[in-house]
């Protein structure tokens, strides 16, 4: 009954009392008796006769001195001595290493340095597009901004464009154009504003964009149309002064008169104005050739194939790289396209006998954005990509009338949208927009990379986050009409589109359904705030609050540097493109592979623009690009940097720490991109060390890795044997379980985390469940925990093996097992009821002197800071110490007193006991979280308004009384402590990001150490039962699929990381490679520019359907 288990529990206590107390009368007896005898000897010393003597302490101390002042004597003698004094001068030295040795007090553990990042991380430039302080003429200035978005034109060019601007004076309400009239020219504002409209159906104008000084309005797809002799009227845009205005207009044909003065200019622009659309060209154009412009029947030959498709047959897959053109000779083709987080897709159009299809993924080298697929058998011709490349080549303006068949087809509202869109180029370093800005429009990037940052009421500035291709950015301001919240700049060269806040709310009127689309971003966004603090982000600090998100989400280019000569780069960049081609298309490129694939002079300065639209293209064709530096600075490690929207510091931990001259010379020059630092270790060698003494040395790092190479790596072998035995790697499958596959998982955003519970002794199931996830295959990348979970979590980050923590686990929990150390650890009980030296003695046993810096896994866990009353996240530092704080739990244990500022620590199950947010804020996509708490009981007694204790007692001890369950005080002020705790539960066990697990462990109690196997049974029977349906269910595959991997699904993967020399041909590389002989292919880039905006153009819906839903 419950009397009697009250008074048994009455009775240990008493028990426990006695045994207490009497063991402390036994001490006070032996300290009184030694203290006596003490006494004694001393009197009897006193009766002999006085004898002098050195205490230890001071002998070792005065021979050591007198050892040290006669070796210095020597030495400071010996200086300019023979060379025969020379073996007398090491022995010197060697007596003195021994007396240094002898007298050295123990060596303390450097601390991490806290470092800010430097001011090009957190802060824009302050020079701005400024015409004011400008030598040239504001309206050169003007027309030079908007005429290099259509493509860079070298100063010749551009001069001639400028001798063709005309001066139009508006005066308020005035129409710069109308509907109906020609479409061919191109407005800038030079001073006052314009009103962009578009014409409504009830025949009324809307303002869909504003346009200030240094703006523009023009069409690119009315460029082209003008350019291929096809030009239209304004039929639903109009434009007009809103006050007194001076507008700069640039006929396009002044473009025609250019190009007949520079015909090597011709195809570069107008192939990239012919990018633009889906295209319809009937079969006789083919026939007679006039799809070309070629009177030559040989131009085809040995160029189109006959195909027959049956129906059901799929010609082309979204996502496909090597794709062809398709013209239907009897028949039809069906082009679909998959529709956003779901498997069915709709039908964009139906190609007819006499059209094409395909052309723009061949002119763009895109990926296929849609399937094609023949619902009834189908005849066609086909020219595959490299065969009309050659075309182009032997025929350069194939692509004018190429351009006109896709401009056909598009939409008149795409061409609305290309009226009301701006095209953007910012610098490196330049602000999109700054904190507190009005909000007036949404930015899409296309390519390049940007940073959020914060600034707080005291003046200090956060990282918020980062934005790669694809992203939104502002769209919640523009939605909401509020002032930025933020300060935007770009990390390097970064092209975006512009919507304006009109043309959203013409395409929201428009297409309804992008509404819902828009409510879901704008909640996603309000209940991320709410349930994630906002934070530095990347920040090694002590801060209370976590990451609020991914620094290395959505990386494109990642450029790697080593700190020596030494460090195996080569092998260390092809190994880790295997390990990145397992996630998507990777391309490693080196200075080398630039030159061979480019030209000898593919890197000198003139080529600028050239090289950056063939390395922009790649970007766009490839989930990641990594940039191999040389090994000093030369014109491409720059590029390199350039580039990166993250750096890789390569060491070899087994060496001594130092910075490298590349590094040093790196320091000097103002790098936005991220840095890590990674050490590579060998298999057979020791495990990481000295990990702080990199850190310290160095300026801000956002973080660390450690990698346990393969023996390959550190083998020397020629750069052709090197490709050799890799070339059999990349035949097989990367290990996920590989420390590369790891590094490959953290700049992809596909990193898996495990977070481990508080709960004591049941914290031993979290080992089954560990050995359980490494038997159904699942890796893990970060490790966190806390109380119990922080010791199980630093075990495996340090050994990485379920049976080795298995091991140190039992010895552990049976040390904690001790009645005897137990005891004699009792004080007496003001602040707690253990003096905590035996459980220090017990961990300190398990980590000795480890550095969390020095695990294997990235690790983390959680304290409670009842001085700054705050939760407390430590990733660096002592890991017994921290282990100690996260599960001093009170009042058992007292407080830590963190080392580095004296605050008191106590056990991190306070305010998070499943911080599975701290880990997803680290940047991991996916989070394991396996909760071991106690659940405390929620049907509890109603009582009434009042509570008498008197019938509450009588309750309990009248054993034929009706039960209550009522909490008593103590256990009223520990509920009270984890309030906050439990609500963090909850949101965590809701969220999409989260697989909750709790393994059936309520019957253990907290201090059940002695049942170590049976619980780790526990946890590994449940961990199997559980990760045998995630294998059914397909949730360990989801957790290791990229979440950009529709983008590149089916693509063609690279082989260029292994073989340089591959044939892998594309329209960037036939634009960018330097061909004295083909002198109209040797552009600068601008074919490649204007060509990605027309893909860009062309497939706004796209992005934004990517965004914002399914129009």
């Amino acid at each position: 009954s419950f009397w009697i288990s009250h008074c048994l529990s009455v009775y240990v206590q008493v028990v426990g009392i006695v045994i207490g107390a009497g063991v402390v009368i036994v001490l006070i007896a032996l300290l009184i008796f030694f203290v006596l005898r003490r006494m004694q000897l001393r009197k009897r010393e006193a009766q002999e006769a006085p004898k002098y003597r050195f205490r230890k302490r001071d002998k070792v101390l005065f021979y050591g001195r007198k050892i040290m002042r006669k070796v210095s004597q020597s030495t400071s003698s010996l200086v300019g001595s023979t060379s025969s004094s020379r073996p007398r001068l090491k022995k010197k030295q060697k007596m003195l290493n021994i007396a240094k040795k002898i007298l050295r007090f123990k060596k303390e553990v450097p601390i991490l340095q806290m470092k800010e990042p430097p001011p090009s991380v957190l802060e824009a430039d302050l020079t701005e597009f400024d015409v004011a302080n400008s030598h040239l003429p504001s309206e050169v200035l003007y027309m030079l901004k908007n005429v290099r978005v259509l493509g860079h034109f070298e100063k010749p060019l551009f001069l001639e464009l400028c001798k063709h601007m005309v001066f139009l004076q508006f005066q308020q309400g005035e129409y710069v154009f109308r509907p109906g009239q020609p479409d061919s020219s191109i407005y800038v504002v030079q001073d006052g504003k314009l009103e962009l409209c578009l014409t409504g159906q009830d025949g009324k104008d809307g303002v869909v964009k504003e346009v200030y000084p240094g703006d523009s309005v023009h069409s690119l797809l009315s460029i082209l149309d003008v350019i291929t002799g096809h030009q239209r009227p304004y039929k639903t845009v109009s434009a007009r002064a809103a006050e007194v205005s001076t507008v700069l207009r640039l006929p396009v044909d002044a473009f025609l008169s250019i190009f007949e003065k520079y015909p090597e200019s011709l195809v570069r622009v107008v192939q990239v104005w012919n990018f633009k659309i889906a295209q319809e060209s009937p079969f006789d154009a083919l026939s007679s050739y006039a799809l070309f412009h070629h009177q030559d029947p040989a131009l085809l030959n040995g160029r189109v194939t006959f195909h027959h498709a049956k129906a059901g047959s799929v010609l082309a897959r979204q996502g496909d790289q090597d794709v062809s053109l398709h013209f239907v000779l009897s028949g039809c083709l069906h082009v679909y396209q998959k529709m956003i987080d779901k498997q069915e897709a709709v039908c964009l159009f139906v190609t007819q006998s006499g059209e094409m299809v395909g052309q723009l993924a061949v002119l763009t080298g895109e990926p296929l954005i849609f399937t094609i697929k023949a619902e009834r058998d189908c005849t066609y011709l086909k020219i595959s990509k490299s065969d009309f490349y050659e075309i182009m080549r032997e025929q350069p303006s194939v692509v004018l009338s190429a351009a006109h068949t896709v401009a056909i087809r598009m939409s008149p509202f795409v061409r609305q949208m290309d009226f009301a869109i701006d095209w953007m180029a910012v610098e490196a370093g330049r602000a999109l927009y700054r904190q507190d800005d009005q909000s007036d429009c949404t930015y899409i990037v296309l390519n390049g990379r940007l940073r959020s940052v914060i600034r707080k009421v005291n003046g200090k500035k956060e990282l918020v986050g980062e934005y790669g291709r694809g992203d939104l950015i502002g769209v919640v301001e523009a939605l909401t009409r509020q002032p930025r919240a933020t300060t935007v700049h770009a990390v390097r060269d970064t092209e975006l589109v512009k919507l304006p806040e009109g043309t959203l709310n013409n395409i929201k009127r428009r297409y309804p359904q992008v509404v819902t689309r828009l409510i879901h971003l704008l909640g996603q966004k309000i209940l991320g705030n709410l349930q994630q603090p906002r934070s530095a982000l990347g920040l090694p600090s002590m801060a209370s609050s976590p990451d609020v998100t991914n620094p290395a989400s959505n990386l494109s280019t990642v450029a790697v540097l080593p700190v020596w000569d030494e460090v195996p780069i080569s092998a260390f960049n092809l190994e880790l493109s295997h390990a990145l081609s397992a996630i998507g298309p990777t391309l490693l490129l080196t200075s080398d592979i630039i030159r061979e694939r480019l030209g000898a002079s593919a890197l000198d300065s003139i080529h600028e623009y050239r090289l950056s639209g063939w390395l922009a293209q790649q970007e766009d064709i490839n989930r990641i690009v990594l940039y191999q530096t040389d090994s000093s600075m030369t014109p491409w490690t720059q590029r390199c940097i350039r580039q990166a929207d993250c750096i890789l510091i390569v060491g070899l931990g087994d060496q001594e720490p130092a910075l490298g001259e590349l590094e040093q010379m790196l320091e000097n020059t103002a790098v936005r991109a991220l840095k890590q630092l990674v050490l590579l270790h060998r298999e057979d060698g020791p495990g990481p060390s000295r990990t702080v003494e990199w850190l310290n040395m160095r300026s801000w790092c956002s973080g660390h890795l450690h990698l346990k190479c393969p023996r390959r790596v550190f083998s020397r072998r020629s750069p052709s044997k090197l490709r050799e035995v890799y070339e059999k790697v990349f035949e097989k499958t990367a290990d996920r379980h590989s420390d590369f596959s790891r590094l490959a998982r953290v700049l992809t955003g596909n990193s898996i985390a495990l977070v481990l519970g508080g709960g004591g002794a049941r914290g031993c199931s979290h080992v089954g469940v560990i050995k359980a996830m490494e038997e159904a295959g699942i890796p893990i990348d970060i490790v966190g925990g806390t109380s119990i979970g922080s010791f199980i979590g630093a075990l495996y980050a340090e050994e990485r093996s379920a049976v080795r923590v298995k091991q140190r686990a039992r010895e552990w929990s049976k040390a904690m097992n001790s009645v005897f150390k137990t005891v004699l650890d009792l004080t007496y009980p003001i602040t707690s009821m253990f003096s905590g030296s035996a459980f220090n003695t017990s961990i300190s046993k398990v980590f000795e002197d480890k550095q969390i810096e020095d695990l294997w896994l990235p690790y983390f866990n959680v304290t409670t800071d009842i001085t700054a009353s705050s939760m407390r996240v430590h990733k660096d530092g002592c890991v017994w110490r921290y282990v100690r704080a996260s599960a001093s739990y009170t009042p058992y244990l007292p407080p830590l007193c963190d080392p580095k500022d004296g605050h008191l620590l106590v056990d991190g199950c306070y305010v998070n006991n499943v911080p599975a947010d701290i880990a997803r804020n680290m940047g991991t996509k996916t989070v394991i979280a396996i909760d071991v708490g106690s659940q405390d009981e929620t049907d509890l007694c109603n009582y009434g308004d009042s509570l008498s204790g008197w019938w509450l007692l009588w309750k309990r001890i009248n054993p034929w009384a009706e039960k209550v369950k009522v909490p008593d005080m103590a256990e009223i002020q520990s509920r009270l402590a984890y309030v906050s705790c439990v609500r963090q539960l909850e949101l965590v066990k809701k969220s999409a990001y989260c697989e909750y697990i709790r393994p059936p462990i309520d019957r253990f109690k907290t201090m059940d150490f002695g049942k170590f196997d049976e619980i780790y049974d526990v946890g590994y029977q449940h961990g199997k039962l559980v990760f045998t349906e995630w294998a059914r269910g397909d949730i360990i595959e989801n957790m290791l699929k990229d979440h950009r991997s529709a983008d590149y699904k089916d693509s063609k993967k690279t082989d260029s990381c292994t073989c340089p020399s591959a044939d892998f041909t594309d329209l960037a590389e036939i634009v960018s490679r330097i061909e004295p002989v083909l002198s109209y292919l040797g552009a600068d880039g601008q074919l490649l520019q204007k060509k990605k905006k027309t893909f860009y153009l062309y497939n706004l819906p796209y992005y934004l359907y990517l965004n914002l839903g399914q129009n």
